[in-house]
């Protein structure tokens, strides 16, 4: 009996790439994801709930770029390494142009996220962000994602998995800190699965961690934000003290520190009450 042909498909059935067509800088944090299905994987974490523009930031080799492009999206891949301009501007639309011509918008742009001006694009429309993020900035990029919260409805991707951790933390957690409560005012965090380094070239000496974060319905503080933020930081710069002696910059009144709230320490908070601890502290300097 004749075996059946398998259907054509415009991607390699294989799960790795063999070899990558852009050699990864050491100065700008690059390990290109080799794993076909974990790209997919990636790619799939986007709801596309109520948006349709998304950025890639550092797409690299294009290995998730390809997967996001068989979804219906308008797609931005913003890349500050030139080799890799190069090969997504030319290679890549070659290798991948039957799904490029299905309606699909790919703008290549080469740019650094922390620096470009992100009023420019999509028409100030709503979008999410997705990538396989340099762990030397990774950091920053959600510190950036919350000053533009307002835009971003969705947010996924690859981190360091103590930081992905950490942004997922809930308290009570050692992992638990500035970047927990900060995240998780305004977003829901789930941490969806680990990656092993074997499958990124070069493998990194860590382990790595994808994530998803989707905004609150509500995601408007019932306190001051600048505020919100110092007392996070303040507090978690001495993890170890209680509140009561971490915060005392912030000139309490005697009445104030008699709440048993000060008897604790930052890790046992949780988000909502932090945001409480922040209405407190800034009622009490009026």
């Amino acid at each position: 009996m004749a075996k059946k042909r398998k259907k054509h498909s415009s991607f390699k059935k294989s799960t790795r790439q063999e070899e990558s067509p852009v050699k990864a800088k050491k100065y700008l944090g690059q390990h290109f994801l080799k794993d076909e299905e974990i790209a997919r994987q990636i790619a799939n974490t986007l709801s596309m709930n109520g948006y349709t523009n998304v950025l890639e930031i550092g797409p690299g080799t294009g290995v998730l770029t390809k997967y996001l492009l068989q979804r219906s999206m308008n797609l931005v891949a913003m890349e500050l390494d030139e080799e890799s301009i190069i090969y997504l501007n030319h290679s890549f639309r070659l290798e991948h142009n039957e799904i490029l011509q299905q309606n699909n918008s790919l703008e290549i742009i080469q740019a650094d996220f922390l620096k470009y001006d992100l009023s420019t694009l999509f028409n100030l429309e709503p979008f999410a962000i997705t990538g396989n993020f340099p762990y030397n900035i990774s950091t920053q990029i959600v510190f950036r994602l919350l000053e533009i919260r307002n835009r971003v409805p969705e947010f996924s991707g690859m981190f360091q998995k103590e930081v992905a951790q950490r942004i997922c933390a809930k308290e009570g957690n050692k992992t638990y800190g500035i970047l927990s409560v900060l995240v998780q005012a305004f977003y829901h965090a789930e941490y969806l699965f680990t990656v092993k380094p074997e499958v990124f070239d070069p493998p990194p000496k860590v382990e790595s961690g994808v994530l998803r974060l989707i905004r609150k319905e509500d995601f408007t503080l019932e306190c001051d934000e600048k505020l919100l933020f110092k007392v996070v930081k303040t507090g978690f710069n001495q993890r170890r003290k209680t509140l009561r002696n971490s915060l005392k910059i912030f000139n309490l009144s005697d009445n104030l520190k008699e709440d048993a709230i000060f008897d604790r320490r930052p890790e046992e908070l949780a988000v909502a009450q932090f945001i409480a601890l922040t209405k407190k502290i800034d009622d009490d300097s009026i």
